[in-house]
């Protein structure tokens, strides 16, 4: 099994979604949903009911005349066990 990385979003969706328990992370576009929730267990210590993917298509972009496009990115929307978090995403109040 490969290493997956889990790069956290942080933007406001992200942190009104982890009031209820759901958290995103950025994850390469060939991971699939065991691999996630076996990363999210082992490097946060918590247990994960429910996962979901989302793949962003990447902009058509334009550098002088030049056309290209951005990558695709996939993220994952992590639902974790009521009662556990993850400290990443702990805002200061």
């Amino acid at each position: 099994m490969s290493q997956v990385t889990l790069t956290p979003k942080i933007s406001e969706k992200a942190i009104a979604l982890a009031e209820q328990n759901i958290y995103v992370f950025e994850v390469p576009v060939g991971t699939n949903k065991i691999e996630v929730k076996k990363a999210v267990e082992a490097a946060f210590k918590v247990s994960v009911i429910d996962v979901n993917m989302v793949v962003v298509k990447g902009k058509l972009k334009r550098f002088k005349q030049v056309m290209g496009r951005q990558r695709d990115t996939k993220k994952a929307m992590v639902k974790v066990k009521a009662g556990q978090s993850i400290t990443l995403f702990e805002v200061a109040k």
